[in-house]
């Protein structure tokens, strides 16, 4: 009987498709056990000028610095002085004090939308201070941390929020998406596969320049599965581009959890493999080992010896934004089960185990934070919140647009004009 017989089709067994599923829902008591998470200072470090191929097993281990202990060890601990840990800790403590005072800004109505980062904080942080302050960043809504360690002013990322008269960006961007090219800091997108080719023709330019900066694409778990991913990955790699790629898996796209976009076949970093490019996975709740793992890439692009993939493997504690109730479709603690803990307690811990800290001087780190932050969004409230927005200036959207405003433009500015004034 032929492959083509009719018969032979019938006994075949029926094709089935594979439908990825989280592993909890709302209901469930979840268990992480079964995730393997290697030891500190387990992991090899290899030369920054290695041979790609010598950093795949890389892409399925795990960078971790932080002991149980609060200890740093291992070949991939940074040897940071306690100074530069203190600011990283007050870092992610102003951030995640303004996460919280401008959430409720929005819950308030002062503002129309907002994203935290809440878990998250040690990875944009750690990263600005292994970079240099004129390396540019391609980010996404969660790395609000490269600003505020940049010296990004908080009143100004609130009026931005506010979308009120202090908003540099004019009312022309959602909230939370900052611009600023002084700080390094590319406006951010909504569509997220499009930092990568614009971090990665950055880096291009630069090289072609002749210049010493190098760039960094930000992307979530979700959008590696986007075409944008894969284009900018193979530029990177055929022409070697000065470029750093971060996929910040933090477990969920929206609602969607990461097996969608591949994680049960390979971990995000193990892309890197079919590429030919450097590849880390990391702890992205160990501030150290952020840092050196970004660090040790930052050496790589900056020598000329190639792009590097890096995972920061975390979670989203909260929900996506203030617009999503994450216990429609997780269950309600499921954060705090999380086996690679807080990154800001444990930053904390090391600098303990140093005897660079204690409660006291952290009740007043906080305390301080907490003041800078409502001073700051003081500020920005007397320039405005969304309920008091009118049509002040209404003009200013028919600006920046045309060299030439064209005729019919310039009739609908000049209508707009005239319904403002009554």
């Amino acid at each position: 009987m032929s492959d083509a017989d009719p018969q032979a089709r019938r006994n075949a067994p029926a094709l089935t498709l594979h439908v990825p599923e989280p592993p909890y829902r709302p209901g469930d008591t979840p268990d992480f056990s079964s995730l393997v998470v290697p030891p500190a200072g387990a992991t090899a470090r290899p030369d920054t000028t290695a041979e790609p191929r010598e950093t795949f097993p890389l892409t399925d281990a795990l960078v971790r610095v932080l002991d149980e202990d609060g200890r740093a060890v291992g070949a991939w601990d940074p040897k940071l002085d306690p100074d530069t840990i203190r600011k990283m800790l007050r870092d992610m403590v102003i951030v995640r004090v303004f996460d919280d005072r401008m959430y409720r800004a929005q819950r308030q109505g002062k503002t129309s939308f907002y994203m935290k980062c809440t878990g998250e904080e040690a990875i944009a942080v750690a990263t600005a201070g292994a970079m240099h302050r004129d390396d540019m960043h391609f980010p996404t809504y969660r790395q609000q941390g490269l600003l505020v360690s940049r010296g990004y002013p908080l009143t100004k990322m609130m009026c931005q929020i506010y979308s009120n008269a202090g908003d540099h960006m004019k009312g022309r961007q959602l909230p939370i998406m900052y611009s600023d090219k002084e700080h390094g800091f590319f406006s951010i997108s909504g569509n997220l596969g499009t930092q990568y080719p614009q971090a990665v023709g950055w880096a291009m330019a630069s090289a072609i320049k002749g210049d010493s900066r190098i760039a960094m694409g930000w992307i979530g778990d979700g959008a590696t599965a986007e075409g944008d991913f894969h284009s900018a990955m193979t530029f990177a790699t055929v022409y070697n581009a000065p470029v750093i790629l971060a996929v910040v898996n933090n477990q969920w796209a929206i609602s969607s959890f990461s097996g969608l976009a591949g994680a049960e076949r390979a971990t995000f970093a193990a892309r890197a493999v079919g590429y030919g490019m450097a590849g880390l996975r990391v702890d992205g709740n160990d501030a150290l080992a952020v840092y050196a793992a970004v660090q040790w890439a930052s050496e790589r692009a900056r020598s000329n010896n190639g792009p590097t993939l890096i995972e920061f493997f975390t979670y989203r504690a909260e929900g996506h934004s203030t617009s999503d109730d994450p216990t429609g479709y997780r269950p309600a603690g499921e954060a705090q089960q999380w086996p690679l803990g807080d990154p800001i307690a444990r930053l904390r811990q090391h600098l303990v185990a140093l005897g660079e800290w204690d409660d006291e001087r952290h009740d007043a780190l906080v305390k301080q934070a907490d003041a800078e932050v409502r001073a700051a969004q003081k500020e920005a409230e007397k320039l405005g919140i969304l309920s008091e927005q009118g049509r002040e200036n209404i003009e200013s959207m028919f600006e920046d647009v045309y060299a030439d405003v064209p005729w019919n433009v310039a009739e609908q500015r000049d209508q707009a004009l005239k319904e403002a004034q009554g």
